[in-house]
């Protein structure tokens, strides 16, 4: 069903939120029940839209998702060994900061103790999770590295600060490609996986989600990070690197990027728009945090472009972004290429509200 197409970046960023927002209440957005970060990257997604309308609609939806897990103590239920339960966490702050009910710091202050318990590489690099061991993953940067800054902005506690910069500088140690200037997706210290390399011990593929993961923490972590902060201009030159590096991969026709970055010449690669959504918020931020020549914009609004077309309509009108690559492990190039796509996956949508808001600013 093709639908008007001519709307404003807010807008489609408003339609995707209402389009799920129809389809789920707050406690069934999937997997439903449980503090996890699908719910947690669409529902960031739709905070930076409440802040920017003002509107009690989206906050209060934020909001019930929120309250039907953390109890009257702050206490929550969610996995103790993996940094992906505490993303979720960067719900929390807006929450203290607007209602001062005290379970919102008290549930930030458990997911923040979740990095006291956390396994370490020999470097100090958090595994991923207990059943990865020895594994840093691009993901997990974004997973626990924008909840630590806004905790340390938010309570004071700014030894998070270098504690997250380590994190980034031993991925680009160790995961880093020279030739490329991409990351691959996961770095195993101990060599045990079958996909690590022997020699370097990473895995052999860019997936384009993790390195939009990646792209996102660097992006944040600007935010985040005072000014004059040492280490903060490090991470503007990385993010410059990254995102002249990701404008190399980009599809000329269509303005969307590949499954697997790099190889977009094999006939099995396919087009992703999870992956393409958070390019579009990187470099679209890196230019605006000076950390990319203007000129990338351009890259950006082709990416958004190209993502504005491929969304499809159901009966009702509401909005359906296709193509998003499911939950995947590191692995070989088989591995992500065979990967199952849905459409409105939690991870797409709200990496496209993301991308929209961001735009809505470019765009102007």
């Amino acid at each position: 069903m093709s639908m008007n197409v001519h709307k404003s970046p807010i807008e489609w960023a408003e339609a995707a939120c209402n389009s799920i927002m129809a389809t789920y209440t707050a406690m069934e957005l999937p997997p439903a029940g449980r503090w996890h970060y699908h719910q947690g990257v669409f529902l960031c997604g739709m905070e930076m839209l409440a802040s920017r309308l003002q509107s009690d609609r989206y906050a209060s939806y934020i909001q019930e998702y929120v309250d039907g897990l953390v109890d009257e103590q702050g206490n929550l239920y969610f996995a103790r060994d993996e940094l992906d339960s505490i993303q979720a966490g960067l719900l929390l702050f807006e929450l203290d900061r607007k209602t001062g009910n005290p379970k919102y710091k008290a549930a930030a202050g458990k997911l923040r103790s979740l990095l006291n318990t956390l396994n370490l590489t020999s470097e100090g690099g958090y595994w991923h999770k207990d059943k990865y061991p020895y594994q840093m993953w691009l993901d997990g940067l974004y997973m626990a590295g924008v909840f630590s800054l806004k905790y340390a902005n938010a309570y004071g506690e700014t030894s998070l600060r270098e504690a997250v910069l380590h994190q980034e500088r031993l991925m680009r140690t160790h995961m880093r490609d020279e030739r490329t200037g991409l990351l691959y997706h996961a770095w195993d210290e101990s060599r045990r996986m079958p996909w690590a390399n022997p020699e370097t011990g990473c895995s052999p593929e860019f997936w384009g989600r993790s390195l939009g993961w990646y792209g996102l923490a660097l992006a944040q972590f600007l935010d985040e990070l005072p000014e004059g902060y040492p280490g903060r201009g490090e991470l503007a030159a990385s993010l410059g690197d990254f995102v002249r590096a990701l404008a190399r991969y980009q599809d000329e026709a269509s303005g969307l990027w590949y499954q697997v970055v790099d190889k977009g010449h094999l006939p099995d690669n396919w087009l992703e728009t999870s992956c393409t959504s958070l390019f579009v918020y990187t470099i679209a931020k890196a230019v605006k945090h000076g950390a990319v020549e203007a000129a990338y914009m351009d890259s950006a609004r082709r990416g958004y472009e190209g993502l504005v077309r491929t969304l499809e309509f159901d009966e009702q009108g509401r909005v359906i972004l296709p193509m998003i690559c499911i939950g995947t492990s590191a692995g070989d190039y088989e591995n992500y290429v065979t990967r199952p796509t849905s459409q409105n996956d939690l991870h797409g949508v709200g990496a496209f509200v993301m991308a929209c808001m961001e735009m809505q600013d470019a765009l102007r």
